[in-house]
């Protein structure tokens, strides 16, 4: 069905999908962990989703701050509630200064095409490595308890994914039978198989959600510990990158006009200040989520709104069992659906022709790839870019 610009069909739906595999396991982790409302994350994201594609027209992703999820994670007893709720609020005010200021469009002439191509590779490199990560988990589900499946020896996950791969090479170019929607349907169905729902009180409704007014010293600990460490790669990767990967696969045009780094900084600081209210998840958008969408069928905004409508039900309606329906998704289903989305941003690098070029391309890479600190790999991209320049250096 086609509303507008608006596509609503079962590649949309497919594509919809294709970034489960980044939002997820960091969403629920920081559920579980951190104790943030289930509720509260999955209204903002779904929220977000939906006004995304109403506004950019395109299948823009929502996904999880990764350096704030992962340090926050790592380290619940120092990340309160309050902390999170100030990281949300300061990282959109951030944003949102560079945006009106223009200082964002200042910033961009740093990230040149080989920084960007690097960057995006780079990413696509350590998405296919945690997408293999979660194929070879011994565990079949997140939030598995108790001694792992195997058959001969090799874990039920591991099977599962190997034949989701096969799968999905098989079905990556069908209309009738997208690829993203089978395997993650055949996923639910191995979680209800597995009891992984049996145990669950089901008791509808949404879980409580709270105003923050977080303390200065929130406001402090926030951007020292959380903020500044996000926002090297929120600019490369969620505004640099995310236009560059609407250009690359949509071409410049009508299509994408909406697709500008003061917008993207823009829609992503007003989200965060709003979500820093209710102590959600901290989000961005991202050019391997865009990969994602776009490489498991997504053409259109239909995309968002319809993955945005599936997060709000489950935030609204089924908020109390929210977490046990997202972790009814095997790890392997989620892996494959990681390893084909970086595999799509990976291979952006192939319009780099010029050695120089391709040399700190790689380079970026290797370095992101290897720190998993995309910011690191930034700042000495940039260096050796202007030092090839400076001495006039023919690879």
């Amino acid at each position: 069905m086609q509303i507008g610009s608006f596509r609503f069909d079962r590649l949309e739906f497919a594509g919809s999908l294709g970034d489960l595999g980044t939002l997820i396991p960091l969403s629920v982790a920081l559920m579980v962990i951190t104790g943030l409302s289930v509720t509260s994350v999955l209204l903002a994201v779904g929220l977000f989703y939906i006004i995304t594609g109403l506004y950019y027209k395109l299948p823009i992703p929502v996904q999880p701050l990764k350096v704030v999820s992962a340090i926050a994670i790592a380290y619940p007893a120092k990340i309160t509630l309050p902390i999170m709720a100030a990281t949300g609020m300061v990282f959109g005010f951030v944003l949102l200064l560079l945006a009106l200021t223009g200082l964002i469009d200042w910033l961009a002439r740093f990230f040149t095409k080989p920084i960007i191509r690097g960057i995006q590779l780079g990413l696509g490199l350590i998405l296919m490595y945690k997408g293999i990560g979660f194929i070879t988990e011994q565990n079949l589900f997140i939030q598995q308890s108790g001694e792992p499946v195997c058959l001969l020896g090799i874990s039920l996950n591991t099977i599962i994914g190997i034949v989701a791969v096969f799968i999905t090479l098989l079905l990556l170019s069908s209309k009738r039978f997208p690829a993203a929607i089978v395997i993650v349907t055949v996923g639910i169905g191995i979680g209800i198989m597995f009891g992984v729902l049996q145990d669950v009180n089901l008791t509808l409704g949404p879980t409580p959600i709270h105003l923050y007014r977080p303390t200065i010293d929130d406001f402090i600990n926030a951007t020292i510990l959380l903020v500044i460490p996000q926002i090297p790669l929120t600019l490369g990767n969620a505004v640099m990158g995310t236009a560059d990967t609407c250009f690359s696969l949509f071409g410049r045009g009508e299509m994408t006009k909406r697709a500008t780094y003061r917008a993207f900084a823009t829609s992503m600081g007003l989200t965060n200040i709003a979500t820093g209210a209710i102590a959600g998840m901290p989000m961005c958008h991202g050019a391997g989520g865009l990969a994602a969408h776009y490489r498991f069928g997504a053409r259109t905004g239909g995309s968002n709104i319809m993955i945005g409508a599936i997060f709000l039900i489950i935030a609204l309606v089924f908020g109390k069992i929210g977490i046990s329906l997202l972790s009814s998704i095997p790890y392997a289903i989620l892996g494959v659906l990681l390893l084909f989305a970086g595999l799509e941003l990976a291979l952006l690098i192939r319009d780099v022709s010029d050695k120089n070029d391709l040399f700190i391309a790689i380079l970026v890479a290797v370095i992101g790839f290897a720190t998993t600190n995309m910011g690191i790999a930034f700042i000495l991209g940039i260096l050796v870019m202007y030092l090839i320049k400076l001495r006039n250096i023919k690879l």
